[in-house]
């Protein structure tokens, strides 16, 4: 949860967070920036934080931007009074205000290869520090006032040069400590923009994580067709295939505008109450078999973006 900016231009550090209220299916989003613009202009802190109740239209409020300052303490981030620590996510914004400690969240889970967080290879890489952890306290929606009480979540990073060209995530909590990762994405470099999205894939089960190996490898030999409402993965890994269709409904999507560090518009379409199918199979003599089927009604989280200035692909094909 560290920050890793060291002063270098052209950068974005991203620390969000999502949740699932149990209770009512309100679905929360907490979105922190540091931005630090190509040219000469200062680096900033910006961000939002978003409520998806299940009775009603997504309220989003947004933070920023502010001068970026480095925080103190045990904070990671702090600007115009909205604060992030390991173990904590405070602040306010027009009709939202949030107060919640983290608990748990298993062994960090990298969706890129290891190598690609700690030596910055890569044009932009995610990480999620604590994929199944669980939320208390309060969020405050307008007049009403919602209460958690370990409501699982997800904390997860981001640090690069920017938002990709296209990209597609989703985090999916199956229960007991079990989660699916999906980043994928189209990269801006000239000759790699000209490629499908690249789909990293990381599935927990009871502590094992599959595909096994290098995540860039395994990323290969997956497929993802983006787009709105429905967008789908697929993956193969020895003897197992992964098939995710995951559905964001308009009424529950909300778009978002916002700068790269140089310069460019991006737009995301995010929910915290997206749709998804699971399945898991494995080969066995000559057919595929069916070893975990899971289908989450309202309580995924996932996000469609891309740079604002590109149309959106056709829907794919559904899950069988």
């Amino acid at each position: 949860m560290r920050p890793r900016w060291r002063g270098r231009r052209g950068r974005l550090e991203v620390w969000y967070s999502t949740l699932t209220d149990p209770v009512t299916g309100t679905g929360i989003w907490l979105h922190h920036e540091l931005v630090a613009p190509t040219g000469e202009a200062p680096p900033y802190a910006h961000g939002w934080a978003a409520a998806f109740p299940t009775g009603g239209a997504p309220v989003v409020a947004r933070f920023g931007p502010a001068p970026w300052q480095p925080p103190s303490g045990e904070e990671v981030f702090a600007a115009e009074g909205v604060t992030v620590s390991a173990d904590r996510l405070a602040g306010s914004a027009d009709a939202l205000a949030w107060e919640l400690s983290r608990h748990g969240g298993g062994a960090p889970l990298y969706t890129f290869p290891r190598w690609s967080w700690r030596r910055e290879l890569l044009p932009a890489v995610q990480i999620v520090p604590y994929p199944s952890a669980t939320f208390t306290g309060t969020v405050h929606i307008g007049p009403a006032t919602l209460r958690l009480d370990r409501a699982p979540g997800n904390c997860a990073r981001v640090y690069g040069h920017g938002n990709a060209r296209r990209w597609g995530w989703l985090h999916a909590d199956l229960g007991g400590g079990d989660v699916v990762e999906v980043v994928a994405g189209v990269s801006t470099r000239p000759l790699l923009r000209l490629l499908p999205p690249l789909p990293f894939v990381r599935l927990r089960l009871g502590g094992v994580e599959w595909p096994g190996g290098d995540p860039l490898v395994a990323a290969l030999s997956c497929h993802a067709q983006l787009g709105l409402p429905t967008w789908t993965v697929r993956g193969r890994s020895g003897d197992a295939r992964i098939r995710i269709e995951v559905t964001q409904p308009t009424d529950r999507t909300l778009s978002l505008d916002y700068r790269n560090p140089d310069g460019s518009a991006a737009v995301c379409h995010n929910t915290e109450r997206a749709d998804a199918i699971i399945v898991l199979q494995r080969i066995q003599g000559r057919e595929w078999v069916t070893q975990r089927r899971w289908e989450l009604d309202g309580t995924a989280h996932a996000e469609i973006g891309a740079l604002a200035s590109l149309p959106w692909l056709p829907h794919p094909d559904p899950v069988s």
